[in-house]
C-alpha cells in the first residue's frame, strides 16, 4: 500500500519536474517569457512542433533534443507504470477473492464448529455473548466497535472444562483440510489467517503427541489451555472480519452466517 502511494507521488512529480526544467531552460536560453517558455516546453516534449516557435541557437537545439528524449521517456514511464498498477490492482482483487473463499471454506468446515466448542470452555462468555449478535443492519462502525471490544476482551478458558478428546477427534477429522489450506500460496497475503491455521494445526499436533489425554498433570493442562486460548482469540477476531466481508460482498452467505452464528447458544439455519 505504501509502495503504491509512493509510486503515484513519483508519477505526479516527474512530469512537473520535466516541465519546470524545460520552462526555466528555454527562458534562459531563448530569453522567452514564462508563458512562451512553458508553451515551447509543451510543444517540444509532445513532439508536436507547430512551427510558430523554434530554437535559435545551438544550445537551444541541444536542449530541445534533451527535452524530447526525457519527455518521451517520462511519458512512456507514466503509461507503463499506470498499466502495471491497474494490472496489479486486478490481480490483488482476484487474490483477495480467492483468499476469502479459503476463509469461507475454513469457517464452514472447521471454524464455526470449533468456536461453538471453545465458547463452552470460556467461563466469561455470557458477559459478552450479546455483543456477538450481529444483525442484517450491522454497520462498519458497529463492526469496528466489536473488534475494539474483542481486543480488550480477556480470552480465557477453564482447563477443567476443556474436552481434549472432543477436540482431538474433531481436529483429526479435519486434518487434511487444514494441511491443504496451509499449502495454498494465496495465504501469503493474509498473515493473521495463516497464524490462525498454524495455531489450530499446532494444537492438533500437541494432542496427537500424547499417548493419553486423561489424567494429565496441571502443568500440561495449563500448557494446552494456552494453545486453546490462542486459537480462541484468533478465531474470534477473524470471524468478525470474515462476517463483515460477507455482508458487503455476499449477502446470501451473510444471511446464513447470521443464522448459524456460533456465539448463539442454539443457532438454527431455518428462516423464521
Amino acid at each position: 500500500m505504501l509502495a503504491g502511494i509512493k509510486q503515484i507521488r513519483i508519477l505526479i512529480i516527474l512530469p512537473i519536474v520535466v516541465l519546470i526544467i524545460g520552462t526555466v531552460g528555454f527562458m534562459l536560453l531563448e530569453d522567452l517569457s514564462f508563458v512562451d517558455a512553458f508553451y515551447f516546453t509543451i510543444v517540444t516534449i509532445s513532439t508536436v512542433g507547430y512551427g510558430d516557435i523554434s530554437p535559435t541557437t545551438a544550445a537551444s537545439k541541444g536542449f530541445s533534443i534533451f527535452m524530447i528524449i526525457i519527455g518521451i521517456g517520462t511519458f512512456l514511464t507514466i503509461i507503463t507504470s499506470v498499466t502495471q498498477m491497474l494490472i496489479q490492482r486486478g490481480q490483488n482483487r482476484i487474490r483477495r477473492h480467492r483468499l476469502n473463499m479459503l476463509i469461507g471454506v475454513f469457517y464452514t468446515e472447521i471454524g464455526n464448529r470449533l468456536l461453538r466448542i471453545l465458547t463452552r470452555f470460556d467461563p466469561e462468555i455470557d458477559t459478552v455473548r450479546q455483543e456477538f449478535f450481529v444483525h442484517d443492519e450491522y454497520t462498519e462502525v458497529e463492526f469496528n466497535h466489536l473488534r475494539r471490544r474483542l481486543h480488550r476482551y480477556d480470552f480465557t478458558v477453564s482447563p477443567e472444562k476443556i474436552d481434549l478428546d472432543e477436540l482431538l477427534v474433531f481436529l483429526k477429522e479435519k486434518g487434511d483440510l487444514l494441511i491443504r489450506e496451509l499449502e495454498n500460496p494465496d495465504l501469503i497475503e493474509h498473515e493473521n489467517f495463516t497464524e490462525l491455521l498454524w495455531a489450530v494445526v499446532h494444537l492438533r499436533d500437541e494432542l496427537l503427541s500424547r499417548e493419553s489425554l486423561s489424567s494429565l498433570p496441571e502443568s500440561d493442562m495449563a500448557h494446552l489451555a494456552n494453545d486453546v486460548v490462542r486459537i480462541y482469540r484468533l478465531l474470534t477476531l477473524q470471524w468478525t472480519n470474515y462476517l463483515q466481508y460477507l455482508k458487503g460482498t455476499y449477502p446470501f452467505l451473510f444471511s446464513l452466517a447470521l443464522r448459524t452464528n456460533p456465539f448463539v447458544e442454539k443457532p438454527s439455519a431455518i428462516v423464521r
